[in-house]
């Protein structure tokens, strides 16, 4: 009797201990969807596109901002798919008293710089509304021509400006294969289908091509940026349309920009109000991790402004 007492017992205080258990995992379990739906709602408000600020109301109106920051290149924040639809809704703001954008940027892919411009200038004449581009660190190449769709262009005195020009990288690595003794295999239709295979010998011929195309892509950049600041330059083609960059103070002199000044600065001069409302925009430290790892990929694989 004693002894089945004491298997009682520990029967008992076994399956005790396993509901302690199952009751203990299920709380785990619903902490972690709990702490795992809250950081989903926080990442997806944070990424979410779309107006962000709201500006105190005034007599002195508002103006509609954006903010245009790393690398223009597909799939990234500053990319035609991205920036387009949020300059339709910037200019379709019936209550902005203009659109601000304020870019930081080293350039990026010609096509993608060429569709941003275009828009810009598509919607400044659909919602006949002045457009202001503030460079702040860098606003150089692909970042330039956009800004030259604009009616007036400020930069800090001390910012990155111009380079008006293009650029292609890539590398060769035929001694290295051969080296290593290794025999590479490629079948082709049509003479130049392998042009540019690092693997292969670079010729004449090759170097010709590249230089074709980046000429056209080059005056066709110089040609937006005549347009733009039409009657504005101060220096000639060969000056200007180097390839080389300046400060915004010299930037200024040579006619590439209009006005020296930060973002209040312009928004206070050109619309007389100091009131925004931000449209679109990744907050800082996201973009801090993803555009240092996402920006020299991109410069080995683009041709860019």
């Amino acid at each position: 009797m004693q002894e089945m007492n004491v298997n009682d017992m520990s029967s008992h205080l076994a399956g005790e201990l396993l509901k302690e258990k199952r009751a203990d995992r299920r709380w785990r379990n619903i902490r972690f969807a709990a702490w795992f739906l809250l950081i989903a709602v926080i990442v997806f408000k944070l990424l979410s596109p779309g107006s962000t600020s709201v500006p105190r109301t005034g007599k002195s109106g508002y103006v509609a901002l954006m903010r245009l920051d790393g690398m223009i290149a597909p799939d990234r924040e500053f990319s035609s798919d991205t920036v387009v639809p949020m300059l339709r809704k910037a200019f379709a703001d019936k209550h902005a008293k203009g659109v601000v954008i304020d870019i930081n940027s080293p350039g990026g892919t010609p096509v993608q710089a060429a569709i941003i411009h275009d828009a810009v200038l598509y919607y400044k004449k659909k919602y006949n509304k002045k457009v202001i581009i503030v460079g702040e660190d860098m606003l150089t190449s692909g970042a330039y021509y956009v800004a030259v769709a604009a009616d007036k262009i400020y930069v800090n005195p001390n910012t990155i400006t111009g380079s008006v020009g293009v650029i292609m990288k890539g590398f060769g690595f035929v001694d290295l294969i051969k080296k290593l003794g290794i025999e590479r295999r490629v079948y082709i239709s049509g003479a130049d289908k392998d042009r540019l295979d690092p693997f292969m010998p670079q010729t004449d011929a090759d170097v010709k091509k590249i230089r074709d195309v980046m000429g056209e892509v080059q005056a066709n950049f110089a040609m937006a940026v005549v347009e733009g600041r039409k009657g504005k330059l101060h220096g000639t083609p060969e000056e200007l349309f180097t390839g080389d960059f300046w400060s915004g103070q010299t930037a200024k002199k040579l006619g590439l920009v209009d006005e020296t000044g930060n973002l209040i600065d312009a928004i206070q001069t050109e619309f007389k109000t100091t009131e925004y409302k931000e449209y679109g925009g990744t907050p800082s430290f996201i973009k801090m991790i993803s555009g240092q790892f996402t920006s020299s990929l991109d410069a080995m694989f683009y041709t860019y402004l």
